[in-house]
């Protein structure tokens, strides 16, 4: 019985030509991009803001306290931005620079805040993220991206693509 149901030739299913589902990918992947441009512009057009002001806090009376802490929430705009036009090139989220802007985010608060006036749980919480942002730094460094040669990313995306190309040859359009 078990081979009689093997045997039988399965016919694919036909969807309805009205739902073509790598359009609507392909459709959301296009907003999606246009999501992370308009992020990317709003986001520049804040760093020059913020360079402005920073320039602006440098005239007498100069206080450090406030151009550093302008200086690094510079430094983790910057980050970003290159997180967003990292996401735009390959479609993907960079693990290093997320944690770069981590480590660099906890530093800054640390660095404003001053540790002398932060309780000694919030320095041991701290430290102990910094310690673990930074243990996923060096197990990123000696990790291959890879496992045995195969990015399992890749290989998904060469999966869809191919279902997608078959779906597009077959349709009736």
């Amino acid at each position: 019985m078990m081979q009689l149901l093997k045997d039988l030739p399965v016919k694919p299913v036909k969807r309805e030509s009205w739902l073509n589902l790598g359009r609507i990918v392909q459709a959301l992947e296009l907003v999606q991009d246009l999501i992370v441009i308009s992020l990317c512009i709003g986001l520049f057009s804040f760093m020059v803001l913020q360079i402005w002001t920073m320039f602006l806090s440098l005239i007498p009376p100069i206080h450090f306290h406030v151009v550093t802490a302008d200086i690094l929430s510079l430094l983790i705009l910057v980050e970003l931005f290159r997180l967003l036009i990292i996401y735009l090139q390959e479609q993907r989220v960079s693990i290093g620079v997320a944690v770069e802007v981590s480590i660099v985010s906890v530093l800054r608060e640390m660095i404003v805040r001053g540790v002398l006036e932060t309780t000694f749980m919030q320095v041991l919480a701290a430290c102990a993220f910094l310690l673990v942002l930074g243990v996923l730094m060096v197990l990123r460094v000696w990790l291959p991206p890879t496992f045995e040669g195969i990015d399992p990313e890749q290989e998904v995306s060469r999966r869809y693509k191919r279902r997608l190309a078959k779906e597009m040859g077959h349709s009736d359009f």
